[in-house]
Parts: C-alpha cells; sequence; structure tokens
C-alpha cells in the first residue's frame, strides 16, 4: 500500500492566500506547462550566467504577509542583493515575477494578483496570455506599474530589471503550436 504523509502533501499544496481569502487554483494545463518550461530555462541561463540573482519556478510559496497574502506566481526572479529572502519558502517581496493565465485564472493573474504585487512593492510583473500570444511587462513607477514592454503575436519583450534580458514571442507561441 501506498502512503503519503502530511509533508509530502504540504509539498504540492497549491492554495494561495490573497487578502486573507484562500484560493485553490487547479492544475495547469500542459501548454502553460511548456511554457512555463521555456520561460524558465531562458531567464534562469540568463540570470545565472551573469551572477545576477537566481530565478524559481512554481509551486513555491511567495509569503508577502504572513497568514494574508501567500502567493505562488509561475517564476520567480529574486536579485543577488535580495536573496535574504529565500529561506524555506519566499519571505519577502521578490524583484520580478511571472503569471502565465491558464483557463479559469484570468482575473485572478490580471487583476488580483496585479493589484496585490503593486500594492506590495514587486518592482516588475509580466503577465503571458497563451491564447492571445501576448505578453505585457508592467514595472513600478512610484506605487503604480506602467507598461514597460508589450508585444503580441511577435515581437519581443524585454525586462526592466534583468539587464540584456528578452523573450522573442515567436519563440514561446510558435515552438509550443499556439
Amino acid at each position: 500500500m501506498d502512503t503519503t504523509t502530511a509533508s509530502q502533501v504540504s509539498e504540492f499544496d497549491l492554495t494561495q492566500i490573497i487578502d486573507g481569502v484562500e484560493v485553490m487554483t487547479a492544475s495547469p494545463f500542459g501548454i502553460h506547462q511548456k511554457i512555463l518550461g521555456y520561460m524558465y530555462r531562458k531567464m534562469a541561463h540568463h540570470v545565472e550566467s551573469r551572477g545576477l540573482g537566481e530565478v524559481f519556478v512554481s509551486p513555491l510559496d511567495v509569503i508577502l504577509e504572513e497568514g494574508y497574502n501567500k502567493v505562488q506566481p509561475d517564476i520567480i526572479f529574486i536579485k543577488k542583493d535580495n536573496m535574504r529572502i529565500f529561506q524555506d519558502f519566499i519571505r519577502g517581496i521578490p524583484d520580478l515575477v511571472v503569471e502565465i493565465v491558464s483557463q479559469g485564472s484570468f482575473t485572478l493573474d490580471t487583476i488580483k494578483k496585479k493589484e496585490l504585487y503593486e500594492r506590495y512593492g514587486v518592482f516588475e510583473y509580466w503577465i503571458v496570455i497563451p491564447e492571445l500570444r501576448s505578453i505585457d511587462v508592467f514595472v513600478l513607477e512610484g506605487a503604480k506599474y506602467k507598461l514597460f514592454s508589450f508585444a503580441e503575436i511577435e515581437g519581443k519583450v524585454n525586462s526592466s530589471i534583468i539587464e540584456g534580458f528578452e523573450v522573442d514571442l515567436r519563440e514561446i507561441f510558435m515552438k509550443q503550436r499556439l
């Protein structure tokens, strides 16, 4: 008989907490995971080869405020000088997060989480929408997000905080056969 301990279950908990309310999202579809894998590998290679910090992939809790706001962005970048927030989980404000929108997560990713990341001061926020073949990159100016880079169907988007990092939409969406 196969048994699973409580510690094994907690390692795969997909529950997020937004403004004190637990939110359980469904497991993502395969295309989401293909895009996630590609973007993670590309970003991690760029960041690590230049010693800029570290890149992490979901599921990994980002605890913005203990017991009140705990999220699991698809991709998380932490600059080298901010690595103190990486502990058992990420406890604090990452420098960049990426959310890949899935069926059923549009409002959560594009409105609720965007407002949350803005309020807590996540400097850069990427929203990837596979069905639209689009990527929007927002950066904080003062206390509000401003669109920094975007592309739909083709073109490139780039990061403000990760020097020299850009993504060609054709590489993401065409290779994934979207």
